[in-house]
């Protein structure tokens, strides 16, 4: 295969593709009834929080210290792929502090006005939630940069020559950042920060424990094979762990006797088309495009789109991340490459390599 348009593109984003991945019961991204269900869900208080232990211990000690000084907790900043409990934990910072929580974000801060909205309405210690932080606009950002270190900001009188700022002075707060790409902050901003954590992808055992508390909390009755089945289709991410235990439960609720099991969960996963390492219709039809078409490739992105019939930054966006992750497509300069994974996990046989010198033909395909 030869060179592709899609070369030297940007490096994924990490945020979902607004036409497909609302629809894939494995997106990580949160949609209107998991904003619902979320909220009866999350966990407290550091103790209840499953997971991320190391984040924990960290913010735990963050906390208490400025408990005990009687200050303001730092300002933290929360980076990692969505549905790991990034928002969690920051309605946990303000419950742990004792102070209220204000929530908004990035893409509806555009206007440095806008954020002196928000910051001159704040309550000493109050924390302030700022979601997507990486895509709010630059003026926002400078003026951000004076309000999380002094204190305060400057509020622009009039235009033109006679254009005035008023310092005004801001309580102390908390702010808490969340991001999906915490490489697109400035330094200067990365830096106000007191505490930075990395969310990190789940184990298996980790949430099997977010299921069966998830469980409890919904009154739906599982056992440990159950728990076990949906968690290993969960792509290390909560978000994704609740939602298959709910479709799973509709599906326990009307085929069998209510009973979360491992045979339930198989079949009702079979009816939404996870397969067992969490891979759905759009991540398999990569993969069999790659495979069959191009014989695992290399193969440009534009190409490989095209195959499959998504839009290229679908495939980019939503599908390559996981199964780059997986281990079953690696990117290479010459384009996407299918890995021996990716072959076992669809039951197909490598096509023999050309011995060393040989002229390279047409690769050819067996089911294995």
């Amino acid at each position: 295969m030869t060179w592709d348009d899609d070369q030297g593109a940007s490096a994924p984003t990490g945020e979902a593709h607004p036409d497909t991945a609302g629809e894939r019961l494995v997106a990580a991204d949160a949609d209107g009834e998991d904003t619902a269900v979320e909220a009866a869900l999350r966990p407290k208080t550091l103790a209840e929080f499953v997971g991320q232990p190391k984040v924990r211990e960290q913010l735990d000690l963050v906390l208490r210290a400025a408990r005990q000084r009687g200050a303001t907790a730092d300002h933290v900043l929360l980076s990692g792929a969505p549905g790991l409990g990034k928002t969690t934990l920051s309605m946990i910072i303000a419950a742990e502090m004792g102070a209220p929580i204000r929530i908004t974000s990035g893409p509806a801060i555009q206007h440095a006005g806008d954020l002196a909205a928000i910051l001159s309405s704040l309550q000493e210690g109050e924390v302030l939630f700022l979601d997507e932080i990486h895509r709010m606009s630059r003026p926002a950002e400078e003026m951000l940069y004076m309000a999380m270190e002094d204190f305060r900001v400057d509020v622009v009188v009039g235009k033109g020559p006679g254009a005035t700022a008023i310092p005004l002075e801001l309580p102390p707060f908390t702010l808490v950042g969340a991001t999906t790409r915490a490489g697109l902050l400035p330094p200067p901003l990365r830096d106000r920060f007191g505490f930075t954590a990395h969310m990190e992808f789940y184990e298996a055992a980790e949430l099997e424990r977010v299921i069966h508390r998830s469980a409890h909390l919904l009154e739906v009755t599982t056992d440990a094979g159950g728990a076990a089945e949906i968690a290993g289709r969960s792509r290390g991410t909560p978000r994704i762990a609740n939602r298959l235990l709910r479709r799973v439960r509709d599906y326990a609720q009307v085929k069998a006797d209510g009973v979360v099991t491992r045979q339930i969960a198989e079949q009702a996963l079979a009816v939404y088309e996870v397969d067992e390492r969490g891979l759905d219709r759009l991540d398999r039809s990569v993969l069999h495009a790659l495979l069959k078409l191009f014989g695992g490739g290399p193969v440009g992105l534009s190409t490989l789109a095209v195959a499959v019939g998504e839009e290229r930054e679908t495939v980019e966006e939503v599908a390559e991340p996981f199964l780059v992750r997986e281990g079953l497509l690696a990117r290479t300069p010459r384009g996407r490459v299918a890995t021996p994974a990716a072959w076992a996990h669809l039951g197909l046989t490598p096509p023999p390599q050309p011995a060393p010198g040989a002229a390279p033909g047409q690769p050819g395909l067996f089911e294995g």
